[in-house]
């Protein structure tokens, strides 16, 4: 093989590598807003305001009969789904490395916290339990997400561009979530204006994190690659 040819194809991985690191950034661009939008900002004081609606008049909510003061609800909702994606992670993780097939199981993983995430408009009235189910399935799904997303960067950086490339996947995020979280502020805040009830312009709020996390993940699922995974050794015969 020439030396015109060797530097043909290291271009081309180059390019392949450049590609694949603008679409990995992205994941970082559509899952980020649900961080800042959902989870820090709108969905705490607006689940607990719909439990604290459905509440005994001793302040309780009863999800599977178990009494739980409802300004509590919100926290024993993230507790349990961060013990719901402990479990996940590593079977996700397991089955990543053995299949060498992340990409469908990111998609799994991100189109199932969209999905939730937008599912969260229908949280009205004394609707908790809607609520704290969808927000148990989107928490879980984002870790489980992150932690397949996180197993690209060995596979489209060499070390020493790591640093950088997850630097601007950190950027990324940080720029959409900032993004989202001033327009939703803008919507909440102008609630009148535009003619919603301060309720419904925080759903809507919370579902546009979904539909943003769902469209934009797109971009990533279309430029990674999968990697096969490697073929175990085979035994050695004595």
């Amino acid at each position: 093989m020439g030396t015109d040819t060797v530097r043909a194809q290291a271009g081309d991985d180059a390019a392949e590598r450049r590609r694949e690191q603008h679409g990995w950034y992205f994941y970082d661009w559509a899952c980020s807003v649900y961080s800042t939008s959902v989870l820090t900002v709108f969905l705490g004081p607006y689940l607990t305001s719909v439990a604290r609606a459905a509440a005994d008049p001793d302040g309780f909510v009863h999800p599977l009969g178990i009494p739980v003061r409802a300004g509590s609800f919100f926290a024993y909702c993230v507790s349990a789904s961060v013990v719901l994606a402990i479990v996940v992670m590593p079977m996700a993780g397991a089955a990543a490395d053995r299949t060498g097939r992340r990409k469908p199981l990111l998609a799994a993983a991100a189109y199932t916290g969209a999905a939730a995430t937008t599912g969260l408009f229908f949280l009205d009235g004394h609707r908790y339990l809607l609520g704290g189910a969808l927000l148990i399935v989107a928490n879980a799904s984002v870790a489980v997400s992150m932690v397949l997303y996180n197993s690209y960067l060995p596979q489209i950086a060499p070390p020493e561009e790591r640093d950088a490339v997850s630097s601007r996947g950190w950027a990324f995020g940080y720029a959409a979530g900032s993004l989202v979280l001033v327009a939703n502020l803008v919507l909440f805040t102008g609630h009148d204006s535009f003619g919603v009830s301060e309720a419904t312009a925080v759903r809507i709020c919370l579902a546009s994190a979904g539909l943003w996390w769902g469209v934009f993940t797109l971009v990533p699922l279309r430029r990674l690659r999968d990697r096969r995974a490697p073929a175990a050794a085979a035994p050695r015969v004595r």
